[in-house]
């Protein structure tokens, strides 16, 4: 009784919740107005090397995300001269509620509901224009963590979660992470294989239509590499690598 009890309060709630996550998605990807988009720093382990970093970190190293953003929404015709605004705000003490990886049905959205919980609280004391869009940059000690947790970003919700590195020399990956991640929550999707990492044809292209397809200029956003040949490709070194695919474009409302 009280398990059937618990899966219909969740199931109201979850219902109550979907219905405003539509018209958050249908705000965000009108792209008629600019989306303000909130960047929380977060010491993800504790250590002095990723709090000397949350302490000098400025707009300026996140304005390369938002940059990207506006040169790519103007090739597909968006007139908005900036189509994403983002503001860095205060560290914040607590880490975000992380998902079980034993987590049933159940566990999953009792996750959702609290990494929800999380961002009404983040955003809860900004006073005006608070932003529609939470992005959580959760920065690792390289020496401690040479390779990161996976990364997440929440359409339903309008929240990333996005695990970077607290070094300079990571600068402009951390901004192709971060681009990835709020893409993510504009309705992107990736379009990479799970298994190898590949870009996936056509989607995971930049240029699908390019004759000879091989070698790609470009990585497409959402599949994060540069297909040199079939089976082979490469790192992007910084954003000036990467563009949105028409996939990708079709996705958050830039081609219809």
């Amino acid at each position: 009784m009280w398990r059937a009890l618990r899966i219909a309060i969740l199931l109201v709630v979850l219902a109550i919740v979907a219905g405003g996550a539509w018209l958050d998605r249908q705000r965000t990807t009108s792209w008629d107005h600019t989306v303000w988009v909130g960047a929380f720093p977060v010491n993800a382990d504790g250590s002095a090397v990723a709090a000397d970093y949350i302490s000098s970190l400025t707009e300026a190293q996140l304005q390369p995300v938002s940059d990207f953003i506006a040169h790519e929404a103007r090739r597909y015709g968006i007139a908005l001269d900036t189509p994403v605004e983002i503001k860095l705000y205060a560290p914040l003490a607590a880490r975000p509620p992380e998902l079980d990886p034993d987590a049933g049905v159940l566990g999953r959205v009792w996750w959702v509901l609290r990494l929800r919980h999380y961002r009404a609280q983040a955003i809860a004391g900004i006073e005006r224009s608070r932003p529609q869009i939470a992005l959580f940059l959760l920065y690792h000690d390289p020496m401690r963590s040479p390779s990161l947790p996976h990364s997440l970003g929440l359409q339903r919700g309008l929240m990333g979660v996005v695990h970077l590195f607290a070094t300079s020399t990571q600068t402009a990956q951390n901004a192709i992470v971060t681009a990835h991640e709020l893409l993510h929550t504009f309705g992107a999707s990736d379009k990479y294989a799970p298994d190898s990492d590949a870009p996936l044809y056509p989607q995971g292209f930049a240029e699908p239509e390019l004759n000879p397809r091989y070698p790609q200029r470009y990585a497409e956003i959402m599949a994060g590499r540069v297909p040199l040949s079939p089976g082979r490709q490469v790192m992007p070194d910084d954003l000036s690598q990467e563009q949105v695919g028409p996939a990708t474009a079709r996705e958050i409302g830039w081609l219809k």
